[in-house]
């Protein structure tokens, strides 16, 4: 790749005297941009409740509890909510948390009393939530801190105010997510505290809670598996549906409730609610928030017209969600091995990494804008290997867990060793952890027998290392896992190359070849091998069978593409850059029909066989800029841009996963992405946004798109601090170093 010439420093600096990005600000009030509601509708799984960036509480409704949409626990079609519950997760396809339910209730006795609404009075914004309860009268309002939920309910009857406290609330009771256990006790005539134990796609996972009101409670109602309990215990241990209902006096007056959660025990759960909401003050904590929010978000400030304004900060706060803090005011969190740890000072511990989605686009877009923290999650991931012998793939609380392909989490290494954003002295521990977990592990089989933490350990490591592939009579999803272990084994060896770990490197190297292995030289895909080394015949390149078929929710044409570390040699496999335009041509405007009777879900957002709704599609527009044809990309990326990411409920084509939908769209928007992570290179794409100013690590870099209109979606020409680039391609250290970017936009293709 041929890089871009760099002014002189003398230039640059009378450049910087000319336009200083941090004198002319563009923006201050980036929130009201934000709509939380884009992607709680259709299958984006958001939720719109209140939250901070990477924080631990996300405080929301939970109006969906079962079945695929109910994975956030909230979809923007229903009309009735269950409880306010504490804990979420952001646009993923499995559903899990829900932990710690309020619901606010008046006239009615039910055991589980069931909230209507309407949504002309629901409002959401970063950190604020509110509706109107119909059915009780009441209105109900939400923000927080980074560990506690702050709640408020005004009460239309003030002679009945009740609070239910449901501890055996979950979501996606039929997916196998259940109640273990509860604990709870009562503190004093205001104050509970306890922990909630369940089981799903965390196979551990406890939740503590300390709950303090506003006022005393005047009477309490408990009920066991819905049987009312005569006693009214103070302490209460059980394995069963434990509901609480709460009177409080008649009064003209608020209720409030600050509910502070630990992963640890209540006494974290104590200390969380001392350490950042000892007062009462609603509002203050709520405009604590949103300039939190604020400052977050202005990270990148950009002028675009009004419809990509609210894209644009809607997808970079769903970026901002996860993953989130796992750890105690404190300094305590569970570990991946499920003792309880003291952290180091500098130290914070996260979980929810969703990393087979993020390590495409959400992680390179954090190394640009955060990078301190990207670095600290990168510590994360081996500080899992080193306490539980394995990187984790998808880690939820403390838990491993085998959801979707390979070992992703290399590629963040390896990316952010590439960037110089990990510590020299870390790196062969980094290339030990990725080769640990490269490779079948009998040990680690037995240590996790008999829990879903098993699923992480899989045959296609086993079957890589014997045989080069991955068979397809002996494992499904043979194709993507061999592609993808490809790819993550040339992460491994970069990571070993970088720690003069030859021998280790070179091996590494090798095996990031395999994947010419599934290249059929006659459909020009990738194709699966049976064991006896033959291509599996018959061969539909548009079947599709959810976790059955040969691919991860998808087909032959979604996963025919993906040779990112290699991608010169992919092309002459192929036979050379006019064969790689024909294919990406064909795979854009093919017929959009997939065959088979139990397709993935996941395949979405289609304009041929390219499936924006789903992760593997993601890189593939920029595929043409390898070709003679780039304008062709450009007019993929405007097309997707403009008509996948739209402000509405419904506005995210697929899964949001974890901020990678969204990160995606933040990326493209300013006309970069990186098709490698582990290569520090971005290439460009068809910006759409006006201006943007980078808060990067070594100041501002600023982009400008002259003559952007939706007519003019063709890049004429690119410059860097005033040279032309000669190719479309940039490196992250002249983005981190900071400078001017400029777009020259024209309504015809070169």
């Amino acid at each position: 790749m041929k890089k871009s010439i760099i002014l002189t420093a003398t230039l640059l600096c009378m450049m910087a005297a000319c336009r200083s990005a941090s004198d002319t600000p563009l923006l201050t009030d980036e929130v009201k941009y934000v709509d939380p509601f884009i992607g709680t509708g259709f299958h984006g799984h958001t939720f719109p409740g209140a939250t901070r960036p990477f924080a631990m509480v996300q405080v929301s409704p939970d109006t969906h509890i079962m079945g695929w949409d109910a994975s956030s626990g909230y979809h923007y079609d229903d009309n009735e909510i269950y409880a306010f519950s504490h804990t979420h997760l952001s646009g993923t396809g499995i559903g899990d948390l829900g932990d710690v339910a309020l619901l606010p209730y008046s006239g009615t006795d039910s055991i589980k009393p069931v909230a209507t609404f309407r949504k002309e009075t629901e409002k959401a914004t970063p950190g604020y939530y509110a509706v109107h309860l119909d059915n009780f009268n009441i209105d109900v309002e939400l923000t927080s801190t980074d560990r506690v939920g702050f709640h408020k309910y005004t009460y239309s009857d003030t002679t009945d105010r009740r609070v239910m406290l449901d501890l055996g609330h979950i979501l996606q009771p039929n997916w196998g997510h259940k109640l273990v256990g509860n604990t709870y006790t009562t503190v004093n005539d205001s104050t509970v505290e306890g922990t909630v134990s369940t089981q799903g796609w965390a196979y551990y996972h406890n939740v503590s809670y300390r709950i303090t009101f506003s006022e005393p409670i005047e009477s309490t109602s408990q009920y066991l598996d819905g049987n009312l309990q005569s006693d009214n215990a103070a302490t209460i241990t059980s394995d069963k549906d434990l509901k609480l209902h709460y009177r409080f006096p008649t009064a003209n007056r608020p209720i409030y409730a600050k509910v502070a959660i630990s992963m640890v025990d209540p006494e974290g759960a104590a200390g969380n609610l001392e350490a950042e909401l000892p007062g009462w003050d609603f509002e203050a904590t709520r405009t604590q928030s949103e300039n939190i929010w604020n400052n977050a978000l202005s990270v990148i400030q950009i002028q675009a017209d009004p419809t990509v304004m609210v894209n644009f900060y809607t997808a970079l706060y769903h970026t901002m969600i996860a993953p989130f803090a796992y750890q105690d005011a404190d300094g305590r969190y569970l570990g991946m091995d499920k003792q309880v740890h003291q952290a180091e000072p500098g130290y914070t511990n996260y979980s929810v990494f969703s990393l087979w989605d993020t390590f495409r686009a959400f992680q390179p877009l954090m190394t640009i804008i955060n990078p301190e923290l990207a670095a600290d999650w990168g510590k994360v991931l081996v500080n899992g290997y080193k306490q539980g012998g394995i990187l984790p793939k998808w880690p939820i609380s403390a838990s491993y867990t085998g959801c979707m392909v390979g070992y992703p989490a290399v590629a963040v290494l390896a990316d952010l060793a590439s960037k110089g954003l990990a510590d020299e002295t870390d790196i062969a521990t980094w290339a030990e952890a990725g080769a640990a977990s490269s490779v079948y592990r009998k040990d680690l089989a037995d240590k996790f027998k008999g829990t879903r933490e098993l699923d992480l350990i899989t045959m296609h490591p086993y079957y890589k290392e014997k045989y080069g592939f991955v068979p397809a009579d002996s494992v499904t999803e043979s194709v993507s896992w061999g592609v993808e272990m490809a790819y993550e084994d040339w992460c491994v060896s970069q990571l070993a190359a970088k720690a003069d770990m030859d021998s280790l490197a070179k091996a590494y190297a090798a095996k990031g070849e395999y994947y010419k292995r599934y290249l059929d030289p006659e459909t020009k895909m990738m194709r699966p091998i049976m064991g006896d080394g033959t291509f599996r015949t018959p061969f539909n390149p548009r079947y599709s069978a959810h976790m059955k078929s040969d691919y991860t929710e998808g087909n032959a044409f979604q996963w025919s593409f993906f040779a990112p570390h290699d991608m010169d040699n992919f092309i002459e496999a192929i036979g050379g850059k006019a064969e790689l335009e024909a294919r990406l041509d064909t795979l854009f405007t093919t017929s959009s029909q997939i065959d088979g009777a139990e397709a993935s879900s996941d395949i979405t957002g289609l304009i041929g066989q390219y499936a924006h709704g789903n992760e593997p599609s993601h890189h593939m527009a920029y595929l043409y800029n390898w070709t003679d044809s780039p304008w062709k990309g450009q007019e993929q990326l405007d097309y997707i841009m403009r008509e996948f990411y739209t402000n509405a409920p419904d506005g995210i084509i697929g899964n949001e996963d974890c901020g990678q939908m969204s990160a995606w769209y933040v990326m493209s928007a300013l006309g970069l992405y990186q098709v490698a992570p582990g290569i520090p290179v971005y290439t460009i794409g068809r910006p759409i946004v006006d201006r943007a100013i980078l808060k990067v690590r070594n100041g501002d870099f600023e982009i400008i798109v002259k003559n952007n209109a939706p007519a003019n979606r063709y890049v004429a020409r690119v410059l860097l601090n005033g040279q032309q680039l000669n190719s479309p391609f940039i490196s992250h250290e002249e983005i981190a170093k900071g400078g001017l970017l400029e777009f020259e936009m024209s309504a015809t293709h070169q």
